[in-house]
């Protein structure tokens, strides 16, 4: 792809491309011309070079046994002072929710810091090869939603923090959440090792089988019901069977059902449950649910009719996730004309948190028109299939994503797998993360850099076992800290 490259690279620049061509023999169709010129946007011909042999050559620089680095300098913040800068421009009354859920274990920790994540990662080798991120790529990042035609997906699912930057920061944080993962579970350091070094073998296995795919059977590669023969996941199939089936149920209409009363007119209403779902006064509600009208503006046009039958009738306030806390995130419930209930969310889009930590490792610092439009693109050139009424918009002068909300949605609890099942797990998001990085990435790129052998799993599995026990001290911090009043948190919530 044009926008991939080594380092921070750009396209190469279009007139090159035309220069490349005879003119006039191409106007001509003249033989040994092209017909055309090169069109910018579109790859060149004849091929040149040899992306595999360019990815390679990079382990000369960047030895693959060389990411099992972790070196963390003196400036770097500490746990507490890192949590209590990241709760800058969030609500201040939701800090000691999120302080709580982060104190919960040190996996939570991990899933609310990172930021730190990536200040102690851009201090790592890299190998320069970008890719459009996740910039969360942890455990419990990975999950079921519906598709267009009532199916169910399995993908990554959250992409506030996705950015261009290097793909080993995903695969390190992946493995380094699987290994906090299964020691909560209660398993053996083996058995948390194996997951991590399985997780970067399925990632490197799957790159390389991309990397020999045409184009679009790359693109396409690795149908959702093909993905547990190709990991060789199969231990996972029982429990993949109990969240599709919790997924399915999971709806805008189970929720609507718990969450909401009926009104006089025949609509309904949220219902006040604090501290995660509050009622919200009329101007703030009137507010949110006039952002609706530009953000119809970011769908496909094709979509406009089915959300012309949906009415508006309330929105609330509710609390999400454990990085996501304290952020502004409304629900607004829409009915059709039976009645029949659609909730979408809008949540605030602030800034990535690796954006201060890319130039660091190499990488050009985005300009950024629009947060809530960074995060459903960077969403779409992930996954495989998007949600169909994704878009964004802006509340009060803050740049908010739009999502449908409780679509199907399911994720397998990685803290609570059998020993047997982290490493089938490790493998499955391996390849879905591998998947994900060969929408913008060239997997030929990658591939050569990874190689055949094992050593680039070694190295990740290395970094991962050094980066839990880190993030279990700065969790064994933070929890310190909250038992001196230094950080206030509601535990529990």
């Amino acid at each position: 792809m044009a926008e991939v490259m080594t380092g921070t690279r750009g396209a190469a620049d279009a007139g090159d491309a035309v220069d490349a061509v005879d003119g006039a023999g191409a106007a001509e169709g003249r033989p040994g011309t092209a017909r055309v010129p090169v069109v910018p946007g579109f790859a060149r011909w004849p091929v040149g070079g040899s992306p595999k042999a360019e990815g390679k050559a990079l382990r000369t620089r960047v030895p693959r046994s060389a990411h099992a680095a972790l070196d963390l300098d003196g400036s770097r913040p500490d746990a507490v002072t890192a949590v209590e800068e990241s709760n800058r421009g969030r609500i201040p009354g939701l800090a000691p929710i999120r302080a709580g859920r982060m104190a919960a274990t040190p996996f939570a920790f991990l899933r609310g810091s990172a930021g730190l994540m990536a200040y102690d990662l851009a201090r790592t080798p890299a190998t320069g090869i970008g890719a459009q991120i996740c910039g969360d790529a942890h455990a419990a990042n990975f999950g079921l939603y519906g598709d267009a035609r009532g199916g169910l997906v399995i993908d990554l699912n959250d992409f506030d923090e996705t950015v261009h930057g290097p793909w080993e920061w995903d695969l390190k944080r992946l493995a380094a959440s699987l290994v906090l993962a299964g020691r909560e579970a209660g398993a053996d350091e083996d058995t948390c090792r194996a997951a991590a070094h399985d997780a970067a073998g399925a990632y490197r296995r799957t790159m390389r089988l991309l990397a020999r795919l045409p184009a679009l059977d790359a693109w396409n590669a690795i149908a959702d019901e093909e993905l547990v023969s190709h990991t060789d996941a199969h231990d996972l199939l029982g429990t993949l069977e109990r969240v599709s089936e919790k997924a399915r149920a999971n709806t805008s209409g189970r929720f609507a059902a718990r969450s909401t009363e009926p009104t006089e007119d025949g609509g309904r209403r949220f219902v006040d449950a604090p501290p995660v779902l509050r009622r919200v006064p009329d101007e703030e509600a009137a507010t949110v649910a006039g952002a609706l009208e530009p953000y119809l503006a970011t769908l496909s046009e094709d979509r406009l009719p089915l959300l012309a039958r949906y009415a508006v009738h309330d929105v609330a306030f509710r609390v999400v996730g454990t990085g996501s806390v304290g952020t502004r995130s409304y629900v607004v419930l829409l009915l059709d004309h039976r009645g029949e209930p659609l909730v979408l969310q809008v949540k605030e889009a602030r800034p990535s948190a690796l954006l201060p930590h890319l130039a660091t490792a190499g990488f050009d610092v985005p300009e950024v028109a629009h947060e809530g439009r960074r995060v459903v693109m960077g969403q779409k050139r992930m996954q495989v299939v998007s949600d169909i009424l994704l878009g964004w918009t802006t509340v009060d002068g803050r740049p908010f994503q739009v999502r449908q909300f409780r679509n199907r949605k399911g994720s397998v609890d990685a803290t609570a797998l059998a020993a047997d099942q982290m490493d089938d797990y490790g493998r499955m998001t391996g390849a879905l993360l591998a998947r994900a990085h060969a929408h913008s990435a060239d997997p030929r790129l990658i591939a050569g850099y990874c190689g055949k052998n094992g050593e680039l799993d070694e190295a990740v599995a290395t970094f991962a076992v050094a980066y839990a026990d880190r993030t279990e001290a700065d969790h064994a911090a933070l929890v310190a800290a909250v038992r001196t009043g230094r950080v206030a948190a509601e535990l529990g919530v």
